[in-house]
């Protein structure tokens, strides 16, 4: 999955997946000024399920049936550039940052997400697909220099994930999955 450069293949197919993070946060963690830091957990945030609603999001997310948010309300990330960020900052070899950090709703390996920008998708964990349209790329914030250090957000660019809709209901788990992407 990880590419050599910035040049991207269409993604199409069907891989298999993991999806090593779910997140649903009742409210953002990333408020004001990063210099200040972020925001104390207020609730549980990560799960090892969640329920997703077509047009909607993902239930208890502060995006879930947000008007502003209705085409972005889901967030896929790609495990793999995490380690891109940690070569890209010096950290030793194996160095692992926590992807709760990207505050990306759906953190999956195995896939060129942001390859995914413009496609339809379906994510199946075990209990069904759940169909997705990505509408644009997740652009990394400053936040990403407090939360990772130093350059983690230039490491970014590019590379951030994707904005989805849900096009269907569904339950996503932690796990083993298939991504088929047309």
């Amino acid at each position: 999955m990880p590419r050599g450069s910035d040049d991207r293949l269409p993604v199409s197919g069907t891989f298999p997946v993991g999806v090593e993070l779910l997140i649903a946060a009742p409210r953002s963690r990333y408020v004001g000024r990063p210099a200040d830091g972020p925001a104390p957990v207020s609730g549980p945030e990560q799960h090892a399920t969640v329920t997703v609603r077509a047009h909607l999001g993902i239930v208890g997310d502060r995006y879930f049936n947000s008007p502003a948010h209705r085409g972005a309300s889901v967030t896929l990330f790609a495990a793999e550039q995490l380690e891109h960020v940690a070569r890209q900052l010096g950290l030793p070899e194996g160095a692992v940052l926590d992807a709760a950090l990207t505050r990306r709703n759906v953190v999956v390996r195995g896939v060129d997400v942001d390859a995914l920008v413009g496609r339809r998708f379906d994510l199946d964990t075990g209990d069904g697909p759940v169909s997705f349209q990505a509408h644009r790329a997740a652009n990394p914030c400053a936040w990403m220099d407090v939360v990772f250090g130093a350059g983690a957000f230039r490491a970014l660019r590019g590379r951030g994930g994707i904005r989805c809709e849900p096009l269907s209901d569904g339950v996503l788990s932690v796990g083993p999955g298939v991504l088929r992407a047309s």
